[in-house]
């Protein structure tokens, strides 16, 4: 049986103390699964990012990460100790900083650091950027560049924040090729919250629906 690398139970949160942003959610993910949640804006996705994220502490409930509780009224893991990768619309690349320096930033005391950014750079077929800055590349090179950035640590898992949104709908099809075979190549457990049901079927096995903070 594979093995469970993230199971919320009963997570709920609120902003403003009464409405409910997440309402007793459950949810488990298996090691190399991709499971996306579907819904509006304003449904509640990326508030259930953030929490597993640990931007913000829930309510009620509890998140596990491998086995290991990290929120919950009583605990509380820091999120750069949670081993996990998060690529969001912004991407959010560091403008002083080359492509190469950009990928290396989360690993830059690891020994084999120049083996993992070199890999990566190939596997994302943007070698021939390594010396670029952000500013110099495409929408769609810098998509890759955050993809490549969040999967140098080797994070448990991976979570997409509306990550295609801000691109063309053709640089989205192509992408959604290239990102899935790279998943799938690299068996990452992957969590999507997005807007669009054709990124979901592209990229993810199981699918599921938010609406109103609830888990259809």
């Amino acid at each position: 049986m594979s093995n469970l690398v993230l199971q919320i139970k009963n997570l709920s949160h609120t902003y403003n103390g009464t409405d409910l942003s997440l309402n007793k959610i459950n949810l488990e993910i298996k090691e190399g699964e991709k499971v996306s949640i579907l819904g509006n804006s304003g449904s509640g996705k990326s508030t259930l990012l953030r929490l597993i994220a640990g931007f913000e502490s829930p309510q009620s409930g509890k998140i596990f990460i491998n086995g290991l509780e990290v929120s919950s009224k009583t605990s509380f893991l820091l999120p750069e100790k949670r081993n996990l990768g998060l690529v969001v619309q912004e991407k959010a690349l560091f403008p002083h900083m080359t492509i190469y320096q950009n990928i290396c930033f989360g690993i830059r005391r690891v020994p084999e650091k120049e083996k993992i950014v070199n890999e990566l750079l190939d596997l994302f077929k943007i070698d021939k950027l390594r010396d670029k800055y952000p500013h110099q590349v495409s929408g769609g090179e810098q998509q890759r560049v955050a993809f490549a950035r969040s999967m140098a640590p080797e994070p448990s898992f991976l979570m997409l924040d509306e990550a295609f949104s801000a691109l063309d709908l053709t640089l989205k099809k192509s992408l959604y090729r290239e990102i899935s075979d790279i998943f799938t190549s690299k068996k990452s457990t992957v969590l999507i919250v997005t807007h669009d049901p054709e990124e979901a079927s592209e990229l993810t096995d199981r699918q599921l629906t938010m609406n109103n903070g609830q888990l259809i």
